[in-house]
C-alpha cells in the first residue's frame, strides 16, 4: 500500500463527508457535487485495488493479515458504490446524510487498511 495514496484517499473521503453532511443539513437532495465526490472516492478505491494487486508482486508485502486487508478494501468499495446507487434512487436529503456516513466509514477503513499493510 502506498502511504501518500492512502492519505489522499482518507483526506478526500473526509472532505466528501463534510460536503455531504453540509448538503444534508441544508435539506438538499443529492446533487452533482455530492454524487461526484462519491464517484471520486469509488474510483480511488478501484485504483487502490489495482495498487494492492501490484504491490506484492513488486516486493511490497503486507505485514498484517491479507484476508482482513482485502475484506476492508472490498467492503469499502462496495459501500461507496452501493451508497452512490442508493442516492440516485432516493433523492431526499437523507441520501446525503447516508453518503456522509459512508465517506466517514471509508476514511476509517482506509486508515485500518494502512495499519494492516504497515
Amino acid at each position: 500500500m502506498i502511504l501518500w495514496f492512502a492519505v489522499a484517499v482518507i483526506a478526500l473521503a473526509l472532505v466528501a463527508a463534510v460536503l455531504c453532511l453540509v448538503e444534508g443539513l441544508r435539506k438538499r437532495a443529492p446533487n452533482d457535487y455530492t454524487m461526484g465526490a462519491t464517484l471520486v472516492i469509488a474510483l480511488l478505491l478501484v485504483v487502490q485495488v489495482v495498487v494492492s494487486i501490484v504491490a506484492p508482486i513488486s516486493g511490497n508485502l503486507p505485514v498484517g493479515d491479507p484476508l482482513e486487508f482485502w475484506m476492508y478494501l472490498i467492503v469499502a468499495l462496495l459501500l461507496a458504490v452501493g451508497a452512490g446507487f442508493w442516492a440516485l434512487v432516493d433523492r431526499t436529503r437523507w441520501a446525503n446524510l447516508v453518503l456522509a456516513v459512508v465517506h466517514l466509514s471509508v476514511a476509517v477503513m482506509t486508515y485500518r487498511m494502512l495499519v494492516i499493510w504497515g
